[in-house]
């Protein structure tokens, strides 16, 4: 277990008990009181309450980890915004992805003009600790005008036929936003969509590419990879 692994000291229950629990309600549209429910036919019993606190916890620290054993990401970046309404009023999730379809981040704000681009950009350049090739947007001119200012010697490509990748991302956000009756807050929709873009793509490698026994070995080894992240075949249960 490396240093930067989760701790489950002072939990009741072991990591084999927490890692699923989370795994389950980021990786499948759940409610907590359905994950609730498949942990008791499990013989595990928990409440939705604490599973909503474990996902809180430990969701993040466990996107972290694969986020450290993810490859180097590609040098060709999508960019793309979608709204979401949070309480009625109107929202835009900024998302950024490689030429793999690999989410590198993710931005909830209330804007889409220069500042929220820049601010974007500069989020993203931190979050990845590389600079890409070429960026790749739509004609949203906030993004040509944050691109000058923050990454001005990058190839900015602005077309909206060319940002099918970054705007088929969106979809899996889009299915999780239905099944959650939107979000809450923008600090909530942040916090979730955050911990989300890296645990659901995950286990969501790109099945239309392979062939059955390459798909199975495929998500082995992902599986292989969270228990590595989530270290939760070798914690303890509290006494």
């Amino acid at each position: 277990m490396d240093s930067a692994s989760p701790s489950y000291e002072g939990h009741r229950y072991p990591g084999e008990i927490i890692a699923p629990c989370v795994w389950l309600s980021f990786r499948f549209p759940l409610s907590f009181r359905e994950v609730e429910e498949l942990m008791l036919e499990r013989g595990v019993l928990v409440s939705h309450e604490t599973v909503r606190r474990w996902c809180a916890k430990s969701g993040q620290a466990y996107a972290d980890g694969l986020g450290r054993r993810r490859v180097r990401p590609g040098d060709k970046w999508h960019l793309d915004e979608v709204f979401l309404r949070i309480n009625g009023e109107l929202k835009y999730l900024w998302r950024a992805v490689d030429a793999d379809g690999t989410v590198l981040d993710i931005l909830v704000q209330g804007r889409r003009d220069k500042a929220a681009a820049r601010r974007f950009f500069r989020k993203l350049l931190k979050t990845t600790r590389t600079v890409p090739r070429v960026v790749v947007t739509d004609k949203l001119r906030s993004y040509g005008a944050a691109h000058r200012e923050v990454m001005p010697s990058v190839e900015h490509r602005a077309h909206k036929g060319l940002n099918n990748r970054a705007e088929n991302s969106h979809q899996p956000t889009r299915r999780r936003e239905r099944a959650m009756k939107g979000f809450r807050s923008l600090g909530k929709a942040q916090q979730f969509l955050a911990t989300f873009s890296d645990i659901s793509p995950h286990f969501r490698p790109r099945r239309h590419l392979m062939t059955t026994p390459e798909h199975r070995t495929e998500t082995t080894t992902r599986f292989a990879i969270w228990d590595q992240a989530t270290a939760a075949a070798s914690q303890p249960a509290k006494a």
